[in-house]
């Protein structure tokens, strides 16, 4: 088994025992991202800016790695509030 820690300064850095990805054999399994900007290292503010921001990094730890979100075959959000679904959705 081929493993290999990912990590990349254009996402945020990961707390911990965490780490932004891990790429075993030909898979990347990418950890849960929220939607702080790894410039300031502060979580933007309003539920849209996150997700955009969250989408920013996903784009980013898989840059890293040369894929595309056309390499993703899985993905979740977890939702604090189910009333938000219809801002993040668009």
């Amino acid at each position: 088994m081929d493993k290999k820690v990912i990590e990349t300064s254009e996402a945020p850095k990961a707390v911990g025992s965490y780490s932004q990805a891990v790429r075993v054999n030909n898979m990347l399994y990418i950890s849960g991202q929220i939607g702080i900007n790894p410039n300031t290292n502060e979580l933007v503010d309003g539920i849209e800016q996150q997700a955009n921001q969250v989408m920013k990094n996903l784009q980013n730890i898989l840059k890293s790695e040369g894929l595309d979100f056309s390499s993703v075959i899985k993905t979740e959000i977890f939702l604090e509030n189910i009333d938000d679904f219809h801002k993040i959705d668009k």
